[in-house]
């Protein structure tokens, strides 16, 4: 049974819920991944009031959706980062509170907490989000950066999100990082070490996404096998890169998304460069069963024909695992 295709909320909470739904099942959708802004999940009435997480799977329900994941990107990224004024526009009123950095951070610490509390009210089993990093302005290396300011940045890492992810083990969720330019994990090598800044406790994976890989130049095959067992939920979006040298690189020149001196861009699905054919196989190597969640971005498109679109793409282009070899009748 090939796996359910669902589509994630966060670039349409601009719509209520209700219309959102609608307009999904007519796309051909299985749930939708619901993203915890906009009108479609809030953590705080999912704890405080008992029918919330009913009313909001009846709403689904209505329109034949399943719920699988909810996700809460953008709290989770202020509880690492180095807090500014641009956080105020993707936080709620209560964890920006005053602004302050260190009472920031701890709110949208606490409102991580939380979110674990109301996935499991809800009833689902992965929270995808982000992480937030201190170490990412240290990414370039100059003026040198001491080995030591990085290890302290992993050690800043796992001491605010140990005690978020006591609370996922509590109530029996995982949290799984959008391994992503400016999270602690952004390739291979950083989602190596961050396991090991938590001691690779069960309660924290990955949503793997190629997009942000591949226009890096990281093996997003690679990625799911060698953290297989660690991916707790997928998105499939696509990205465009060019192959021959352009104006600006992968550091994006400070320009726009879609505009024409960009060396790379997300596309949607089949529109770009990942080879899906190739993610698909893998990750029925490493057993993952569980949805494959459009987050559809692509400055250029309409985005409703996209997300028709990517809809019947993902679905034509997924497929079981074979129980047996194709050659097996030949076998005495």
């Amino acid at each position: 049974m090939a796996r359910p295709v669902t589509l994630f909320t966060g670039q349409w909470a601009d719509l209520p819920l209700e219309t959102l739904a609608e307009k999904a099942r007519s796309w051909g959708y299985d749930g939708l991944e619901l993203a915890c802004w906009g009108d479609h999940f809030d953590v705080e009435r999912a704890v405080s009031d008992d029918g919330y997480c009913r009313r909001q799977r009846d709403i689904l329900a209505k329109h034949g959706l399943a719920v699988y994941a909810i996700s809460n990107h953008l709290v989770g990224q202020a509880v690492c980062d180095r807090i500014d004024e641009r956080h105020k526009a993707i936080l709620p009123p209560r964890v920006w509170g005053d602004g302050r950095p260190d009472g920031v951070q701890q709110r949208a610490a606490e409102e991580m907490q939380l979110t674990a509390r109301a996935a499991a009210r809800l009833g689902v089993q992965v929270v995808p989000g982000f992480t937030g990093s201190s170490i990412w302005p240290l990414l370039y290396s100059f003026p040198p950066v001491p080995t030591d300011w990085i290890d302290a940045g992993y050690r800043d890492f796992a001491d605010r999100w140990n005690p978020i992810l006591d609370v996922f083990d509590e109530v029996g969720v995982k949290f799984a990082l959008e391994v992503h330019p400016t999270e602690i994990a952004f390739d291979i090598s950083s989602a190596q070490r961050t396991l090991e800044a938590v001691r690779f406790r069960p309660a924290f994976g990955f949503n793997f996404d190629p997009s942000h890989f591949a226009y890096q130049g990281v093996d997003y095959v690679a990625f799911i096998e060698s953290f297989g067992h660690r991916i707790y939920h997928a998105h499939m979006k696509d990205v465009w890169w060019s192959e021959v040298p352009t104006r600006s690189g992968v550091f994006g020149g400070h320009l726009e998304f879609g505009h024409r001196d960009r060396s790379w861009d997300f596309r949607s699905i089949g529109r770009g460069r990942v080879k899906f054919e190739e993610i698909v196989r893998a990750l029925n190597r490493v057993g993952y069963n569980g949805p494959l969640s459009i987050e559809w971005e692509d400055i250029g498109m309409d985005r409703e024909f996209g997300a028709r679109e990517a809809c019947a793409k993902v679905k034509a282009m997924d497929f079981a695992p074979s129980g047996v070899r194709f050659d097996a009748a030949f076998e005495r």
